[in-house]
């Protein structure tokens, strides 16, 4: 464990560590500021009503929609609760701040903290555009970013970090894996598969449901699967594409889609002179296939890749990797469930990464509609690339 001295050492002005625990009676909060005084909060929410709010906000934001209209309205009474509760008291220590770093553990390891509203909402319905009063809601993102971490031991690991080798390459990206012989059927006949537009009331493509011909993973009712049953994610290949566009990136020597996306590749190659890493495909935890008894990233079946390997990069081989990373980007991967089950994805995954050498991950927390996805991903790097001052 590390201490509050170490993590301030580590922190830069305008930043705040905060640390949230829940237990079963009450929730305790520290507020680590830069160079001021830590406030410490004890809050009377408790793990279980922590519980019910994250389920009840995870629903509403993974709702499996068919059209824009199906999604329904948010809780922005819930979610203000949560901020009233764990946050709001302890303002004063990061109102001035621009940046939050929030180490939180289950349940509220599901949350996107960024949709808290930092006041009381009173909303109406808006007959003519759907959602156009969210706008104006006062989101936490609006106010600060915000960072996830492990735990504040990883805070500190992370910072004390050397810069990697300027001289790295940029980019290296796998995504659109494919897991059995008439998926690779289709993409022989077809080429490349348009991404879809969204258009209210027509069908929307929404990015990380995870879904096998079976059924959807995240609903828990699949009693059995195997690799060759995962659905393909072809949308996922042209963000890839983007991002390598964005990153100056060679596309013949830096891209690997379909076939290309395998776990012997994965494996064989020297990853550790690429600056940015992309992962766009399911993330599995245990039990999501038969015998899968660890997170994992699926890649391409082995009746697919023709390897000696099952498909599956797991917790395990991710640990032995040799990174040096800025960024691992796990893509298209709805890793939360609303009933919880693909948390241990993000939390397992994502410090795997960390042991095997990146020093930031970039994964979405709940289901994106894929024009989004790509745009908001894209968009990041473009960002920094026109500022590389900006910090992650």
């Amino acid at each position: 464990p590390t201490t509050i001295s170490a993590v301030k050492q580590y922190l830069k002005p305008k930043e705040v560590l905060i640390f949230i625990h829940t237990a079963e009676n009450q929730s305790y909060v520290w507020a680590i500021p830069y160079n001021s005084k830590i406030k410490f909060l004890k809050s009377k929410i408790d793990k279980k009503r922590v519980t019910q709010i994250v389920k009840h906000l995870r629903e509403i934001l993974a709702p499996d929609p068919q059209t824009l209209g199906d999604i329904p309205e948010f809780d922005f009474k819930q979610a203000y609760e949560l901020y009233s509760e764990l946050l709001k008291p302890i303002e004063i220590v990061w109102k001035d701040a621009t940046d939050l770093i929030i180490v939180a553990s289950e349940p509220l390891g599901q949350l996107p903290f960024g949709i808290l509203p930092v006041s009381p909402i009173n909303t109406q319905k808006m007959e003519n555009v759907l959602f156009e009063n969210y706008r104006k809601i006062p989101w936490l993102i609006r106010e600060v970013s915000i960072t996830r971490q492990p735990s504040a031991a990883s805070f500190v690991t992370l910072r004390s970090l050397p810069k990697g080798n300027p001289g790295r390459k940029a980019f290296a990206g796998f995504g659109d894996p494919i897991f059995n012989q008439q998926q690779l059927s289709q993409v022989e006949e077809e080429g490349v598969k348009q991404i879809a537009t969204t258009v209210l009331g027509k069908t929307i493509q929404v990015r990380g449901i995870r879904i096998t011909d079976t059924g959807n993973l995240d609903s828990n009712t699949i009693t059995s699967s195997r690799i060759d049953m995962l659905n393909r994610l072809p949308d996922t290949a042209e963000e890839i594409k983007s991002i390598a566009k964005a990153l100056d990136a060679d596309p013949t020597a830096d891209i690997f889609l379909g076939r290309q996306a395998s776990e012997g590749r994965v494996k064989s190659m020297d990853l550790s002179d690429r600056r940015v890493l992309v992962f766009a495909t399911h993330a599995l935890v245990p039990k999501d296939l038969d015998g899968l008894d660890q997170p994992a990233l699926a890649l391409c079946s082995p009746e697919i890749s023709e390897e000696n390997e099952d498909g599956l990069l797991t917790l395990g081989e991710i640990l032995k990797l040799k990174l040096n990373a800025d960024w691992v980007v796990l893509s298209a991967c709805n890793t939360g469930a609303s009933a919880g089950a693909g948390a241990e994805a993000v939390s397992g995954l994502g410090r795997a990464f960390f042991y095997a050498g990146t020093r930031a991950i970039l994964v979405s927390m709940w289901p994106v509609e894929t024009t989004s996805a790509r745009e908001l991903t894209t968009g990041l790097f473009q960002y920094q690339k026109a500022e590389p001052a900006l910090s992650r």
